[in-house]
């Protein structure tokens, strides 16, 4: 079995770095593990479309690249979710839309073995983690599970309110803060930064760094990271494949735009015929 690079950052209290993607081409985990840059991808799987196909071809990319593995689920599909690309060869999953201490509970049986110790649901299989058939349902499969790293986004009211018992929940690892859900489900949407929110997000911070769990947080750049670095975090994802892409594609476009409009006018004085000159005839001075 793959050994879980972002279990071993956690267990040696090591900061960690990711990066997401939406896109299920394999290409751009490869161009990412090239960088050597970052400890793992998180596959945002809960806003973009993929098949079962495109979780073993993210799965292969990702051990080619040297990478960890995440997986961000829907809350409508936890189990399946998990449990196929646990399978490929993903190594976290991040819960989304958690609200009770039972979501909390269920989020870590779905990647647990049901196997009276682990106590979890999760089956024997013939898929990619064990090698189709060379260690399915053998001990080191189970012990894999155990390595899964289980994260849950704080991102709804009843989250909030009943957070303490949330996180006291066994099996968690990670938790992060989603502030938009977050706005939203308490009547302020699209107020990311209203204090309200901002008091949320320490909050969360704050408890899971006492419950000696790792608050993650998603940034879109490096300046971004001051001020949970002075709150203690060290757990970061950084940067969206299509908000890089469109930030490239609107600054670079805009750009071009100008070059092109200032060009025009020039181009078309260049292009004007010059007066002819006189003949000059006789005596002149």
């Amino acid at each position: 079995m793959r050994p879980n690079r972002l279990r071993q950052r956690l267990a040696a209290g090591k900061p960690t770095l990711g990066t997401h993607v939406l896109s299920t081409w394999p290409t751009l985990i490869e161009l990412i593990g090239q960088t050597g840059r970052y400890d793992y991808v998180e596959f945002t799987a809960e806003y973009g479309p993929f098949d079962m196909h495109d979780l073993d071809n993210l799965g292969r990319a990702l051990e080619l690249a040297g990478l960890g593995g995440m997986i961000k689920t829907e809350q409508s599909q936890w189990m399946h979710q998990a449990m196929r690309a646990i399978g490929s060869g993903f190594q976290s999953v991040l819960f989304a839309d958690v609200r009770t201490v039972a979501d909390a509970v269920a989020c870590v049986r779905a990647v647990r073995a049901e196997e009276p110790r682990a106590g979890g649901l999760h089956g024997v299989g013939m898929r990619r983690d064990v090698g189709t058939l060379r260690e399915a349902g053998q001990p080191a499969f189970v012990k894999a599970l155990d390595q899964i790293v289980v994260a849950i986004m704080v991102e709804k009211r009843e989250c909030v309110e009943d957070l303490d018992a949330i996180l006291s929940t066994p099996g968690l690892d990670m938790v992060q803060f989603g502030p938009a859900d977050y706005a939203m489900s308490i009547g302020l949407t699209g107020q990311w930064t209203h204090p309200d929110v901002r008091r949320a997000e320490r909050r969360t911070i704050e408890t899971a760094l006492a419950k000696g769990l790792h608050p993650r947080v998603e940034i879109g750049e490096p300046a971004q990271a001051a001020r949970y670095l002075e709150m203690g975090v060290r757990h970061f994802c950084i940067g969206w494949d299509v908000g890089i892409l469109h930030k490239w594609w609107s600054e670079n476009g805009a750009a071009m735009q100008a070059l092109l409009a200032g060009e025009a006018p020039a181009r078309a004085r260049r292009g004007r015929a010059k007066p002819a000159r006189a003949k000059r005839t006789g005596n002149y001075r």
